[in-house]
């Protein structure tokens, strides 16, 4: 998993122009293909914000292999990100191998894709 990818929640709203290529993650989130600087220049480009938020997660997560590891410990992080957040950025990744598995820790920024520059919050 690239750092910088961009996950959406399920009814994060987008710029009609814009098209993402979205693969269900977890737990309501969708994971782009994009990294947040590309993301951030289509969605500026469309008049919309793509707004950083205070308030990152981290969160770790075990597995047999890397991936697993890494994947346990982003759907972790994301469950703690707000409701009223409709995207998150995959800050860092720092992955360990011990004899059998895999520790990773996952942080994950805050991040919120509006249409108005006002801090209007998903759901409010």
């Amino acid at each position: 998993m690239k750092l910088h990818l961009v996950f959406l929640r399920g009814e994060c709203v987008l710029p009609e122009q814009l098209s993402l290529l979205l693969r269900p993650f977890s737990n309501g989130w969708n994971l782009t293909e994009a990294i947040a600087e590309d993301l951030d220049v289509e969605i500026r480009g469309a008049g919309w914000h793509f707004i950083w938020l205070m308030g990152s997660f981290a969160r770790l997560g075990f597995g047999k292999t890397r991936e697993a590891a890494i994947q346990q410990a982003v759907e972790s992080a994301l469950k703690k990100v707000t409701r009223q957040c409709n995207a998150s950025e995959l800050e860092s990744v720092e992955v360990a191998r011990y004899p059998g598995f895999h520790l990773a820790r996952a942080t994950v920024q805050a991040r919120q894709i509006q249409q108005g520059t006002s801090m209007v919050m998903a759901g409010a």
